[in-house]
């Protein structure tokens, strides 16, 4: 029975999901393609979650948060049709540009890489194509995974097991087919750290700046603390236009990725509802049968799908006395907060770096340039911040994507994107974020300034993100853009805990689509993709009743 102060806002669903985010939206698309009614509603008043293209400058608009495209997986572009809907995807002309000091720099990038590195170390330079080999084989497990749903653990008979016990087989005979040595590094890949990794293979800092800088982004943790070699891994798996490990941009920035599925998802019957936040989820019988917005309208469903943070929907959506102890305190314990404070810049001119001259347009200006010479110096930044709430000398990769999409910025201006690290997702001391956004983001700039003399006069305007602003506008807890920490222990089958490794939550008829599970964060599409498959799954086999 629905409570007297609630309103049903139209006839039941078979399908709400809670977060227009990317994964939200392809969820939407998938169902509604299986022919189910579905509603997605939205807290914010534009669709996309952290994917999104805002206007923080009079002129110049850039992707708030999400910044650059690898990991969208390709076969999900293809079936969601999103290139007819508008999407257009870009390569970098050169994959990555770190300015080391004021007159020394490494390239990276096809056609470069190898002799730039040898300017450091002609050893280094001749293991390049081995290293690069031997991680392929490793990402091509993880690309064959990515749209799988894990063996998850059950409580129940062999009837529940069955199906486990045949994706497990699956997954066992995908590492079968990897020879020892690659077994080997399998396992070195899930759990050393990427500095000890890259240390194993080269011998000068500036390459493993290049390579290890993938194993902090979004981590809040040292290049040296164990795992940190999986979430190099995890930014590697990706692909641009049919090329493996490339990365690049969406013409019109982030938002047209969502502004695509959105298109996609309202073709096949989608209902999408922005400005509408959901207050709670609606338990009867230990089934999740609909939702209540913050305006007190009620919409039945015959299930729920949440693209929201684990730790948000369990904590806040839900009442607590309807959900397993166990459950709840290890969802109160799942570790989120990825060190990341963000910022857009609109430019009067681009960047003059001190080690490679130039204003006009150049390849290095369209790459991910990485300010952090070397491991030492990662983590050094996250000692820094771990002890005083932010780097002393950040860790800052810059991208100008006005430099491929001169949609961003007036003619001859330009828009950065500044992704910083590292900052303690919570300050110590009771401090505020509030009180120092400001003065971390003046640091920010001061670092790129120092590389790049020009740069501090000739930023025209700024959008700050702190931890806490990812939180309050995105929903992203301790600014996490994964939703959660990909450590061993919050991965595959454990994503987000053992027994929902498969996208079902704790209570019948709810499901997760979100970051929060397999395979993690980043702009994937996956999560919502495999959330769909056993949505539809659960409906051909009658398991979701009507309400």
């Amino acid at each position: 029975m629905l409570r007297p102060e609630l309103t049903v806002a139209d006839s039941p669903r078979d399908v709400v999901i809670v977060g227009a985010g990317h994964n939200g939206l392809v969820c939407a698309a998938y169902l509604a393609a299986a022919g189910l009614k579905v509603t997605v509603l939205e807290r914010r008043p534009v669709v996309g979650g952290a994917a999104v293209t805002e206007e923080f400058h009079p002129g110049f608009r850039n992707s708030v948060a999400a910044y650059t495209v690898s990991l969208l997986n390709p076969k999900i572009i293809r079936e969601l049709e999103l290139a007819r809907h508008g999407l257009r995807i870009v390569e970098r002309k050169l994959a990555n540009f770190l300015p080391l000091d004021a007159s020394t720099y490494l390239k990276v990038g096809a056609g470069h890489t190898e002799r730039e590195v040898a300017k450091f170390s002609a050893r280094d330079a001749q293991r390049l194509t081995a290293y690069g080999a031997r991680l392929e084989v490793i990402a091509d497990v993880l690309r064959d995974l990515v749209l799988k749903t894990p063996p998850n653990v059950t409580a129940g008979g062999w009837r529940s097991a069955l199906p486990e016990l045949l994706r497990s087989a699956h997954l066992g005979r995908r590492i079968a087919r990897l020879d020892l040595p690659m077994r080997r590094e399998l396992l070195d890949l899930f759990v050393k750290s990427a500095g000890d990794y890259l240390d194993s293979w080269f011998e000068s800092a500036p390459i493993k700046a290049a390579f290890g800088f993938d194993g902090v982004v979004g981590n809040f943790a040292s290049p040296y603390a164990a795992g940190s070699a999986y979430v190099l891994l995890h930014h590697v798996f990706g692909e641009v236009n049919g090329k493996k490990g490339a990365w690049g941009h969406a013409i019109g920035g982030m938002g047209a990725i969502t502004q695509a599925m959105a298109r996609a998802a309202a073709e096949r019957g989608v209902d999408i509802r922005v400005a509408s936040a959901v207050r709670e989820v609606l338990v009867e019988k230990d089934r999740a049968v609909g939702v209540v917005t913050e305006k007190g309208e009620a919409i039945r469903a015959r299930s729920v799908a949440s693209n929201l943070n684990p730790k948000l929907l369990y904590g806040s959506l839900i009442d607590a006395a309807v959900l397993p102890q166990d459950f709840r305190e290890r969802i109160g314990r799942w570790r989120c907060g990825s060190g990341t404070f963000r910022m857009n810049v609109a430019l009067a001119e681009l960047p003059d770096f001190s080690a490679l001259r130039g204003r006009a347009a150049a390849d290095h200006h369209t790459a991910g340039i990485i300010m952090a010479p070397s491991l030492t110096y990662m983590d050094q930044a996250y000692l820094d911040a771990k002890a005083g709430g932010w780097s002393k000398r950040p860790i800052v990769e810059m991208l100008i994507p006005s430099t491929l999409d001169d949609t961003l910025a007036p003619a001859g201006q330009h828009v950065a994107s500044l992704f910083c690290q590292h900052v303690a997702p919570v300050l110590p001391n009771g401090a505020s974020w509030d009180t120092h956004r400001e003065e971390v983001a003046d640091a920010m700039i001061d670092l790129v300034n120092s590389h790049a003399p020009n740069f501090k006069a000739a930023v025209l305007g700024r959008q700050i993100m702190s931890p806490l602003d990812l939180e309050r506008t995105f929903g992203l807890i301790g600014g996490d853009i994964f939703h959660g920490a990909l450590s061993l222990d919050q991965l595959f089958s454990a994503r987000p805990m053992l027994g929902h490794g498969d996208y079902r939550g704790p209570l019948k008829g709810l499901y997760m689509c979100g970051s929060g599970t397999h395979p993690g964060g980043g702009v994937t599409g996956a999560p919502g993709h495999n959330a769909a498959r056993e949505i539809i799954a659960d409906f051909r086999r009658g398991r979701l009743k009507q309400v």
